[in-house]
């Protein structure tokens, strides 16, 4: 379960197989996520759970429809302790499944209505009709009278399976205790997704300069992304000048101007594994202060990693990061997610989830093969300026691996073009000199 290190060579998160290179084995990475979840589901209570997160289905039946079904709960997998799922698509996506999915069975694949979120009512008799194929389901495999967990869902469906007579229950926790330890390919999944933001941070590089807008990087990083092979772009941020404090966590239509500290963070899935992934730039020139802000920043940060390895524990991490007083907040919630960790998968936010609000007095530990980000942010003296700094990092069997590798160590400043005429002076007398 843990990194492997060179197990899969070459471009590691490459799509194109080859005859003559070892390179991601998607059936391998298919099977051992359908045997993590029941595992995971086998040291529960739960019989079986029905999953309408999107990531949920994902790991566990490896197919998807696109971004359109991520806000729907257009479709859901029923997943038992023991067996295939079942999974209740949106209309011919069945018949495509039965067609290009031959990792599971014919009848792993339904075409099923849901609710929608309610578009589908009561009145309508679809959530009771789906309700009565799932309790049909679970008797057929003598689950009926087990708890059956559910990850998310709308009134109406959690309605219609009380109607069935259905005991419900989380389903999270197991999907989450499931999804914490990456297998070898996973972790290869992961180093691509990064690899692909290390080349969106080259460009956005190249093009920050006074006159360039905050949303004209979002949509230049969003065309790479898709580019470079990203199948979601989840969200860019793109925080300039005075709106870098506080953190306001959208981008605007702000235009660059010369001396702005500017910090991004891109969010997007490659093989439906995740980056968050920022990094913080000056435009053209800097500060004293911009530098310290910078300095201290990575410093918190690298504080936190230098703590990553097995049996270290997330208060550990916390502790070293400021409290809410040090950055002039009144409580941690007020600054929640400035210092922070969260697990990366194919979800953005999975274990372990590491702040200052729960680590100190709930904190777990740290097991090789988890894959998190860590992220520090410190505002500068000037008021207005503030430096953001991620890394993701995958831990090893002594410490941890950073795999995100645009350079981060010294603040970077953009768009120097200018040549000073006092600069070209003093060369000429200098070249004078030597004559």
């Amino acid at each position: 379960m843990a990194d492997s290190g060179g197990s899969n060579i070459a471009s590691r998160g490459a799509t194109m197989a080859v005859d003559w290179e070892q390179r991601i084995d998607f059936a391998r990475l298919r099977g051992d996520r359908l045997t993590k979840a029941q595992a995971s589901l086998q040291d529960s209570s739960l019989g079986a759970v029905l999953l309408f997160d999107q990531n949920n289905i994902r790991y566990v039946s490896s197919t998807h429809i696109g971004e359109w079904a991520r806000d729907k709960s257009a479709r859901c997998v029923l997943l038992p302790r023991e067996g295939d799922p079942v999974l209740w698509d949106f209309g011919s996506a069945a018949k495509h499944h039965r067609l290009y999915a031959p990792w599971l069975p014919e009848s792993s694949w339904q075409a099923g209505v849901t609710s929608m979120r309610g578009a589908m009512p009561r009145e309508t008799g679809v959530p009771d009709w789906l309700a009565g194929r799932i309790h049909g389901e679970l008797e057929e495999r003598g689950l009926a009278g087990e708890p059956l967990g559910i990850d998310l869902t709308d009134m109406e469906t959690l309605y219609s399976l009380q109607r069935q007579g259905i005991e419900t229950a989380d389903a999270q926790p197991v999907m989450m205790r499931a999804r914490a330890i990456k297998t070898a390919e996973e972790i290869a999944l992961l180093e691509h997704a990064a690899a692909i933001v290390d080349a969106v941070y080259e460009e956005i590089y190249r093009m920050l300069r006074p006159g360039v807008r905050e949303h004209e990087v979002v949509a230049r990083a969003m065309q790479l992304l898709f580019e470079l092979g990203s199948e979601q772009v989840e969200a860019i941020n793109a925080v300039s000048g005075d709106r870098c404090n506080p953190h306001p966590h959208v981008f605007s239509d702000r235009l660059l101007r010369p001396g702005d500290q500017a910090f991004f963070d891109v969010i997007h899935s490659f093989m439906g594994y995740r980056t968050c992934y920022y990094r913080t730039f000056n435009v053209g020139g800097v500060t004293r202060s911009q530098i310290d802000a910078y300095v201290q920043c990575r410093e918190w940060l690298d504080s936190a990693i230098e703590l990553v390895r097995p049996g270290a524990t997330t208060d550990q991490i916390a502790s070293v990061w400021p409290t809410a007083g040090d950055l002039g907040f009144p409580d941690e919630e007020s600054c929640f997610g400035l210092q922070f960790g969260h697990g990366l998968g194919v979800g953005l936010y999975e274990a372990p989830m590491i702040s200052r609000v729960h680590s100190l007095d709930h904190p777990i530990p740290i097991e090789e093969g988890m894959v998190f980000a860590l992220e520090t942010y410190c505002p500068a003296t000037d008021g207005r300026s503030a430096a953001r700094i991620e890394e993701e990092v995958v831990v090893t069997a002594d410490g941890c691996r950073v795999i995100t590798k645009f350079p981060a160590e010294e603040l970077l400043v953009c768009g120097t073009t200018y040549v000073r005429g006092a600069d070209l002076v003093a060369n000429r007398d200098e070249d004078r000199a030597t004559v």
